[in-house]
């Protein structure tokens, strides 16, 4: 690099980050309690500090500088000076590098030594003392970046709320072990774009995949140091950077390249993103970046000023009622969605990014910002709807504009087909597109997101193997994760050999994937499921990277494994193929579509509507939801979805004496799209169909 002059020059305080003009490189950070901030040049391998020059008095709290000359590449970081206080809030220490909120690339990773803490970890005082060891030997350090990428010829999928089929995944996970892809490269952002990745999603019939947290993280100490890791990367150390593990080549251009590629396939990218709070965790964590900057303006603290609220069960909660705050998650998501086109994001524990002062609130600052963006309140935008503070569950009360993950959905479906007592009327709401909880404020049922699985809790294999968690590997004496799943092993906890047992676990699985999919609302399903992927009972294997998370694709070339692919496509086929599948509007079962046939209607086996004496039996077990709706061309599209989780098999009655045509049976999935004699059909025990009928409407 050129000569380090003894100054900076002036500078401004826009935008924030290290921004290169094409002859220099712009400085720009807040702090509003910092007394001084220096910025620190190192050698390319971030290794040797080479200069430290001061910042310029701040504006409006933004310290900057300029430096002329100098180019991308440049490895960089801070060092904050001010009181060093914790009572009042106040956690500045010079000794501490920290890296730049808004760093686009990382050199290195941190180290974990002691000196990563502001204070002497084994002191009788414990925070309240200081620890004056230098830092930067041990911490990651900021890199100057400069994202120029043709993007001329992509175009955003843009698929319909109503159309959209997510796929959850882990990059790692999806393809560490995918053959196809050569060693070096899986696990890796480049892998995920694979033409047979790419040809698997397609085949499934999927639109959207929802990435885990992508953005740089921190391996947690205490993991480290029992040979695990913090595999699902809830943890972020930098809001604007990839995560490097996952760049094969270095360059954050891979992920770009990626997504230009999955668009080119008609496939959305969502990410997963994490702003409630930060890996520097309680009081008691390490000084990394916000901490050292400005404790008490980046997080909220409890009364007595030294303490951390902790609403996110993690240590910490960023305070996103501080205007610079919720200005940096707002620049963060607009860059993803600029700099890297991605087409929405999964806000983790939202209900955090919703807090204010008096409590959760949908007028909240964040969501306001949210949706007059120009940018981002067109892309897709979900909410995971509780956090662990109070009034933490807020499922159904978010913004319209948000989805929502519908855990009411993967609980009374999972319960109903364990065969529990009166789910009935709940399991009903569910397929329905839960208007009991989203039918407010011009909401459709889109919002609500319906899953039976997802990373957090067993995967869908297990659900129907294990009764019992089995999180044994996690180090933490089988007591982390849910203590109840819902799940069902069907006679014996774990693999089994018995042919019965298999056969009614995978058509339990078919079953509640058709429930998935005959629901109204947006589908998602957890990757792997699609094949019957298994994580061995662990249902909280965030810190197994490994094969107990790494999806096993052998499973998917099994015979079973191939049956239940073909099966998931083949619901979203029909999905495709039929609006009363994916209605755009809550249906109210009073708009009559063709003589005696109305939006919605609820029948039992018998043929016969549910009166409120049937909805009161709790061991109601049987529910047919009838669904119509008016074509184009005049002709009306009528569903049956006819569900049955008792263990005996029973006929049905259909309603209505209509040409019935079979699609789905997820007893017997080879028996489809066959026109019924009349209007009995056998629905086995544990088991779901889907017919459909067409009418003259008039």
């Amino acid at each position: 690099m050129p000569p380090v002059p003894d100054k900076l020059e002036k500078g401004r305080p826009f935008p924030l980050g290290a921004t290169w003009d094409g002859l220099g490189i712009n400085f720009a950070v807040f702090s509003a309690n910092a007394e001084a901030i220096d910025l620190c040049l190192f050698d390319s391998a971030g290794r040797r500090e080479i200069a430290r020059l001061p910042l310029n008095e701040p504006e409006d709290d933004i310290w900057h500088g300029y430096l002329p000359h100098a180019t991308p590449g440049l490895v960089y970081g801070y060092r904050a000076h001010g009181p060093y206080e914790p009572r009042h809030g106040h956690r500045f220490n010079p000794s501490k590098l920290l890296l730049d909120p808004y760093a686009r690339a990382m050199c290195g990773q941190p180290r974990w030594t002691d000196s990563l803490f502001g204070y002497r970890l084994n002191s009788s005082r414990a925070d309240l003392s200081i620890d004056r060891r230098d830092s930067g030997p041990a911490m990651a350090k900021a890199v100057v970046t400069q994202d120029n990428f043709s993007w001329e010829h992509d175009r955003r999928p843009r698929v319909p709320w109503s159309d959209t089929v997510i796929y959850e995944a882990h990059v790692k996970g999806l393809t560490k072990l995918f053959e196809a892809v050569q060693p070096p490269v899986r696990g890796t952002f480049a892998a995920l774009s694979h033409p047979k990745i790419i040809d698997h999603l397609r085949f499934l019939g999927v639109t959207a995949i929802e990435l885990m947290p992508i953005q740089a993280i921190l391996q947690d100490r205490a993991l480290v140091e029992r040979g695990l890791s913090n595999y699902w990367g809830y943890n972020t150390l930098c809001f604007f950077a990839p995560e490097p593990k996952y760049l094969s080549n270095g360059s954050a251009h891979e992920l770009r390249q990626t997504i230009r590629r999955l668009h080119s396939a008609g496939i959305e990218v969502i990410l997963d993103v994490v702003y409630n709070h930060t890996c520097e965790g309680s009081e008691l964590g390490p000084t990394l970046s916000w901490r050292g900057l400005d404790n008490a303006s980046y997080y909220l603290l409890a009364d007595d000023r030294r303490h951390c609220v902790n609403d996110t069960g993690t240590g910490n909660t960023l305070n996103l009622s501080h205007p610079r705050v919720l200005q940096m998650v707002m620049d963060s998501l607009r860059y993803w969605a600029t700099s890297f086109r991605v087409d929405g994001f999964r806000f983790d524990l939202a209900t955090t990014l919703g807090r204010e002062p008096l409590g959760f609130d949908t007028g909240a600052g964040f969501f306001d910002a949210l949706k007059q963006d120009p940018v981002l309140s067109t892309l897709k935008l979900i909410a995971e709807p509780w956090d662990l503070g109070a009034g933490g569950y807020q499922l159904g009360r978010f913004p319209s504009g948000l989805a929502e993950w519908n855990d009411r959905f993967r609980d009374g479906i999972r319960r109903y087909w364990r065969g529990d007592q009166a789910m009935r009327p709940d399991v009903a709401a569910r397929l329905s597109g839960s208007g009991d909880i989203f039918d407010t404020h011009s909401r459709r049922p889109w919002a609500s997101i319906n899953f039976i699985a997802s990373h957090d809790g067993m995967t869908l294999r297990d659900l129907v193997s294990y009764r019992l968690r089995h999180n044994e590997a996690n180090g933490e004496d089988n007591h982390d994760g849910s203590a109840d799943d819902h799940s069902e092993n069907w006679g014996e906890e774990g693999p089994s050999q018995n042919a019965e047992v298999e056969t009614l676990r995978q058509r339990v699985m078919r079953s509640m994937l058709t429930a998935v999919f005959g629901s109204l609302g947006t589908p998602m399903i957890l990757s792997g499921d699609e094949y019957g992927r298994s994580q061995h009972g662990n249902n909280n294997a965030y810190c197994q990277d490994n094969e107990t998370s790494w999806y096993d694709w052998k499973a998917a070339d099994e015979p079973a494994g191939r049956q239940l692919i073909e099966f998931v496509a083949q619901l979203t086929r029909l999905r495709r193929s039929l609006v009363t599948l994916r209605s755009r509007h809550f249906l109210g079962g009073e708009a009559e579509v063709a003589p005696g046939i109305t939006d919605l209607s609820w029948w039992d086996e018998r043929g016969v509507q549910l009166s409120p004496q049937d909805w009161a039996n709790v061991e109601g077990r049987v529910l047919i939801l009838r669904r119509a709706a008016k074509l184009a061309n005049g002709t009306v599209e009528v569903t049956a979805l006819m569900l049955n989780a008792d263990q005996h098999d029973l006929t049905f009655k259909l309603p209505g004496e209509l040409p019935w045509r079979v699609l789905i049976d997820s007893v017997n999935p080879a028996n489809t799209s066959r026109e019924l004699e009349d209007s009995h059909y056998a629905v086995g025990g544990r088991g779901a169909v889907i017919l459909v009928a067409f009418v003259n409407g008039s």
